[in-house]
């Protein structure tokens, strides 16, 4: 729907009882937010009122049904109320089918904006997958909802972390299902996924490194089959496409390679696999003041007819409703959600 006026970002704020409202209050007390974009949040009222009001940020907020009834004014937050937080039973830091059911519905609503055209892209918020499942709504995670309710089949999740970019061949599975996962279609699929990402976002000519899947990508079949008969011939077809391409890598050289500036991107075969290395680049701890001095990092569903940018973190529980949780990682996927409108 954008006509050249800055993007209307749908903010799906997550679980409530985590941090999820506060960080999103908080990147909205940004002002260089409303320079680039117009965010809607997508909430219960009172919970967006209780965020404000906790972490101690001077801003106003006001309701609106539908997004083109939003201001989009910096120091008034425009929420689309959907009224279904109890606030005389509602917890922060305690998982509940509530909340988890709460979240599937702020999730639910920004996809089906995006659907209809009112917003020009999707931003998530920090869900709790206990929570969501005690509310008998049984998915795996966000990529997985917004696979199901826009009816793709081929998607990826890609994290990135400024120039550091990873993404999946598969996610939330057992180890056990990751291997079987590791097909040749699927690897191929991935690649083409990651291709086609990065050039939307001005990389020309992408440098893709696959990982391997086994210790020293198997060792030219000692420690495992699975680079012979799978991944190799799936680089091989996207490099007989014209795609650059070089593997399988060994897992404990290809991050450091990318970090360095050989890759754009790595596919990697399993969750852990590409979440650790991620995560250690943008997450820092201080132990001295037992906090976290930055969380930083963004998730992106690949593959959709609409565009998902999301916080790559949890929902924090320790310290939800303190108003110390640090906005770093929304920041960085409202800012991810316009370059890629």
């Amino acid at each position: 729907m954008n006509n050249g006026q800055r993007p209307i970002l749908g903010i799906s704020v997550g679980d409530p009882a985590g941090i999820g409202p506060e960080i999103t209050a908080k990147a909205l007390a940004e002002k260089h937010i409303y320079d680039i974009c117009r965010p809607l949040v997508v909430c219960d009222l009172r919970i967006m009122e209780d965020a404000v009001e906790f972490s101690k940020l001077d801003l106003k907020i006001r309701t609106v049904s539908k997004p083109s009834e939003g201001w989009y004014e910096f120091g008034t937050i425009d929420v689309l109320d959907m009224h279904n937080v109890d606030m005389a039973t509602f917890q922060y830091k305690k998982v509940a089918a509530m909340t988890g059911k709460a979240s599937y519905e702020y999730i639910e609503k920004v996809i089906q904006l995006a659907l209809a055209k009112e917003i020009d892209a999707t931003i998530t918020g920090p869900i709790h997958k206990e929570a969501i499942n005690a509310a008998g709504i049984h998915e795996a995670g966000h990529t997985e909802i917004y696979a199901r309710l826009t009816g793709t089949k081929d998607y990826a999740m890609m994290l990135a972390e400024g120039d550091f970019r990873v993404v999946h061949v598969s996610t939330h599975v057992s180890l056990q299902e990751a291997i079987n996962r590791a097909k040749k279609e699927r690897v191929h699929k991935v690649i083409c996924l990651a291709d086609e990402a990065l050039k939307k976002m001005g990389i020309p000519n992408p440098r893709i490194a696959v990982a391997g899947l086994n210790p020293h990508a198997g060792e030219n079949g000692m420690f495992g089959q699975e680079e012979i008969k799978e991944i190799i011939p799936a680089i091989e077809q996207a490099r007989a496409e014209g795609k650059t391409v070089e593997g399988p890598i060994p897992p404990d050289t290809v991050f450091s390679k990318m970090k360095g500036g050989q890759y754009d991107i790595v596919v990697v075969m399993y969750h852990d696999q590409g979440h650790i290395p991620t995560k250690l680049a943008g997450f820092n701890y201080d132990r001295a003041t037992n906090t976290w001095l930055s969380m930083s990092g963004v998730n992106i569903t690949l593959g959709l007819p609409i565009i998902r940018s999301s916080v790559d973190h949890g929902v924090a529980f320790g310290k939800a409703g303190e108003g110390r949780a640090n906005p770093e990682s929304m920041l960085q996927a409202i800012e991810m959600g316009v370059r890629m409108v």
